[in-house]
């Protein structure tokens, strides 16, 4: 799902935010990426969501070359992505329902199709009861169940969550991160980033860790699932969607 060949990353003010990384995140995996503030987790999101281009290296996501992928190709790229950040960024003058239902309107999905889709996510992250509340009615808990159902709705195959539970006690962020791992369950390809490592290893699941743009461990790689950078041969400039 996601390949990260040899990627660099360099700002203009000289920066390197990423240097030399390279791992792949298989189809149906569920990866928390780690590391202290500043390590580069952000950026490495950005950059497997297209809105930043490498300085060097590739990326792969769903077979699409996003070094050489043209701006016109993006949106479509995007709509096979589910995205969360720290911030839930509802809409604060939208119900939970209406918040949920905005990837679909942003696809064209209308009617009883789309109150379907919307009642189903809302079941899934424990908050059916709530559909008809403001946000502003709602607990940080709660709004980023919400922030969660919005960035599945649409099914996508590739959910990358950018610290998802920065702003939560540790037992809202263990509900959040158990709710990660049912959306992997369901088909999901998912990324974390997340800076407490401490909370996310009682769940044993890949982890992959940054530390000055450096990659420096990956779990996988100590189970003998994938070497650490082990990427074989260089993706071609052919492997892109027309």
């Amino acid at each position: 799902m996601i390949q990260i060949y040899r990627l660099t990353m360099r700002f203009p003010n000289g920066l390197e935010a990423l240097r030399d990384v390279s791992f792949r995140v298989h189809e149906g995996e569920l990866a928390f990426l780690t590391g202290r503030s500043g390590a580069g987790k952000s950026t490495l999101c950005a950059l497997v969501l297209a809105e930043l281009k490498p300085s060097d290296g590739q990326i792969l996501v769903a077979g699409r070359n996003l070094a050489v992928l043209k701006p016109e190709q993006r949106p479509f790229l995007r709509r096979a992505i589910g995205r969360m950040w720290q911030d839930p960024g509802l809409l604060p003058d939208r119900s939970v329902r209406a918040n949920v239902a905005v990837p679909l309107e942003i696809l064209g999905v209308s009617g009883e199709r789309a109150r379907a889709k919307v009642a189903q996510v809302l079941e899934l992250v424990g908050m059916e009861r709530h559909a008809e509340a403001l946000p502003r009615w709602l607990s940080g808990l709660e709004q980023q169940r919400v922030a969660l159902a919005r960035a599945i709705v649409h099914e996508p195959a590739l959910l990358v969550a950018d610290e998802p539970c920065g702003n939560l006690d540790p037992e809202g962020a263990q509900a959040i991160y158990q709710m990660l791992r049912d959306v992997r369950s369901r088909g999901t390809t998912v990324l974390v980033t997340t800076r407490d490592r401490a909370a996310i290893a009682a769940f044993g699941e890949r982890v992959i860790v940054l530390n000055k743009g450096f990659l420096i461990e990956d779990s996988a790689a100590s189970e003998g699932l994938e070497p650490l950078a082990g990427m074989g041969p260089r993706p071609s400039d052919e492997e892109v969607a027309p």
